[in-house]
């Protein structure tokens, strides 16, 4: 009997050591956020690429927004349109239609957009989600092109200088003479 109950007593140490490990392992998969995690892996692209293009939009938007000093001597902000600011509610002193949309708006919002996108895209955490590099001539053009980009921005720029006030920026302090934007 002896033989028979040593050899009972280890196979039940070894059961107990067994299962107290897998029940110890269930805990703990039990307490990871797994679901998430994947959820996150899963979606963490999409969601970036959600991100930029809303922030892309916000960078051409911006520049389609004037500021001016309202009656009340506030600063206020307008969206620029064809006929001048929009809304208008405190400026019945202040002449809007000087901030009429012109052709150099369209240059301003669509190269702030490329500026942005060429950063964004090129950023070395973006390039690693999306489009991830190995070659080392593709790594040098990810490092030269956003300053040849911001070079010629700049050089665009230039040719279409930007005169609005948006958000972010103090707006011109003599509300009965504003600014001429464009002409």
């Amino acid at each position: 009997m002896g033989p028979s109950k040593s050899k009972q007593s280890s196979q039940s140490s070894q059961t107990t050591i067994k299962d107290k490990t897998l029940s110890g392992l269930g805990n703990f998969i039990r307490l990871l956020p797994t679901g998430t995690v994947f959820l996150y892996q899963f979606l963490s692209p999409y969601l970036t690429a959600i991100l930029e293009a809303v922030c892309g939009l916000s960078c051409f938007f911006s520049s389609f927004i004037d500021s001016y000093v309202g009656d009340d001597g506030k600063t206020h902000y307008g969206f620029v349109t064809s006929k001048g600011l929009w809304p208008s509610e405190n400026s019945k002193n202040v002449d809007l239609s000087v901030y009429k949309l012109q052709f150099g708006d369209f240059v301003h919002g669509l190269f702030a957009l490329s500026m942005f996108g060429v950063l964004v895209l090129l950023d070395p955490k973006t390039v690693g989600c999306f489009y991830p590099v190995s070659d080392s001539s593709e790594k040098t053009m990810l490092k030269v092109f956003p300053p040849v980009a911001g070079m010629v921005s700049s050089g665009l720029f230039m040719f279409f200088p930007n005169k609005r006030h948006g958000v972010g920026y103090p707006s011109s302090t003599d509300s009965s003479q504003p600014i001429s934007h464009h002409t």
